[in-house]
C-alpha cells in the first residue's frame, strides 16, 4: 500500500497537469503566425497573458506552499483540492477576458463593443469575484482540514493563521463585488482596483497575528506553578 507523502505526490503531480493545462488556455496563440501583422496581433495579447500567468502562479503558489507545509491529507482534501481545479479551470476565460478589455482596447459600451451596458461589466466583475473568492474559500478549508488532523499545537496554529491569510483573499473579493453592485457611478470603476488591497491588507493580517496571535509555546518552555512543589528541596534526597 502507497505511503501518504506518495499519495501527496500524486495530488500535487495532478494538480501541476491541470495547471500547465490552464496555462495553455491563457496562450494567446497555438498557431505560427503567418504574417507580420497576426505577429504583431500575438505581440499585443502578451501583457494580458503576463498578468493572467502571474495571477495563476499566484495561485499554484498557494497551493505548493499548502501540501508543502501540510503534506498529509485525507479524502476530503482531494475533493476540496479537485474542486479548486477545477475552479482554477473554469476561471481562465473570465480572468483573460477581463483583463482583455482593462489593458488592449479599453472598457467600451455599445454596439459592437465589449459590452452592451454597464450591468454587463458588473456582471464580469462579479464573475471574476465569484470565482477568486471560491478558489481562497477552499484553499481556507484545506487548512481548516490541515489543523483538524496535525497534533502538534504550533503546527495546528500555523494552519489556522494561513486559514486567515486564505479569507483575507476572500474579504478582498467581496468589496470588489460590493463596489460593483452598490458602488454606482462613483463605486464601481474601483471594483477591480480593489484586488490592489491584496498586499496592505495581507501585512496588516500577519502583523497583527505576530503581535497579538502568538504561537503556543513548546511545553518544556512552559515555567512550572508557583505553587509547584521544588524536587530540589532539602529533605527529598
Amino acid at each position: 500500500m502507497a505511503d501518504a507523502s506518495s499519495d501527496v505526490t500524486r495530488l500535487e503531480a495532478f494538480s501541476d497537469a491541470v495547471f500547465g493545462f490552464a496555462i495553455t488556455l491563457l496562450v494567446v496563440s497555438l498557431e505560427v503566425p503567418n504574417s507580420f501583422d497576426e505577429l504583431m496581433q500575438v505581440m499585443r495579447g502578451l501583457p494580458v497573458f503576463a498578468i493572467t500567468f502571474a495571477i495563476l502562479l499566484m495561485i499554484w503558489q498557494e497551493h505548493h506552499n499548502l501540501f508543502k507545509r501540510f503534506p498529509s491529507m485525507d479524502g476530503a482534501t482531494i475533493w476540496l483540492n479537485g474542486a479548486l481545479l477545477f475552479v482554477v479551470v473554469s476561471y481562465i476565460y473570465p480572468l483573460k477576458f477581463l483583463f482583455g478589455q482593462i489593458v488592449l482596447p479599453g472598457v467600451r459600451f455599445g454596439s459592437g463593443n465589449a459590452f452592451h451596458g454597464v450591468d454587463q461589466l458588473v456582471m464580469l466583475m462579479l464573475i471574476y469575484g465569484a470565482g477568486f473568492a471560491q478558489i481562497f474559500l477552499l484553499f481556507a478549508a484545506m487548512y481548516w482540514r490541515a489543523a483538524r488532523r496535525v497534533t502538534d499545537p504550533a503546527r495546528r496554529h500555523e494552519a489556522r493563521v494561513l486559514l486567515g491569510h486564505s479569507l483575507v483573499y476572500v474579504g478582498v473579493a467581496a468589496l470588489s463585488m460590493a463596489l460593483a453592485v452598490f458602488g454606482g457611478a462613483v463605486g464601481t470603476p474601483f471594483s477591480g482596483v480593489a484586488y490592489a488591497m491584496i498586499g496592505p491588507c495581507q501585512g496588516l493580517y500577519h502583523g497583527l497575528t505576530r503581535r497579538y496571535w502568538k504561537p503556543p509555546l513548546p511545553s518544556a518552555a512552559i515555567p512550572p506553578a508557583d505553587d509547584a512543589p521544588a524536587t530540589d528541596a532539602p529533605g527529598l534526597s
